[in-house]
């Protein structure tokens, strides 16, 4: 990647609806250039997609939860049994292997108490293999970026 396709990433990450007229402008391109790396771009794997960021608490869902589980053996079985289990519940919002006393750290977003009461026992402890569970409740949000820094 040099400095241009540098900008294009910096300019979509801030709106990733820009047009190609305006993104091209904004990266000193004409359109049919900034297209063309904006292709490759997205060949490539740099670009993995476009969405828009929505507010979990707008959504009715404020709570955040950071759980930390130690599973009952860290075997490669073990952790992938555990990342297919998880893959279906939606209130995971980042799932993370880690090194250290913990295997796995994960956010998981609810309602309210009741509704990560619920989570808890109807889905996350009927996985099999995990041996502890240590869960802290975010109380706000000091920083939180959308966007990657690509200088």
């Amino acid at each position: 990647m040099d400095a241009i396709d540098r900008r294009i990433v910096s300019v979509l990450q801030r709106d990733g609806r820009t047009s190609i007229t305006d993104l091209a402008a904004a990266v000193g391109l004409s359109p049919t250039p900034c297209a063309r790396r904006l292709a490759r771009l997205e060949s490539d794997g740099v670009i993995t997609g476009y969405g828009a960021r929505v507010d979990q608490r707008a959504l009715g869902l404020p709570v955040s939860v950071f759980i930390w589980v130690e599973l009952e053996t860290q075997s490669k079985e073990a952790v992938d049994a555990f990342e297919r289990a998880i893959r279906g519940f939606d209130r995971v919002m980042e799932c993370h292997l880690m090194t250290g006393t913990r295997d796995i750290l994960m956010r998981v977003i609810a309602a309210d108490l009741a509704d990560f009461d619920r989570f808890l026992e109807d889905r996350l402890m009927r996985v099999p293999g995990i041996r502890s569970l240590r869960s802290s409740f975010a109380l706000r949000s000091m920083v939180a970026r959308a966007a990657l820094p690509v200088a």
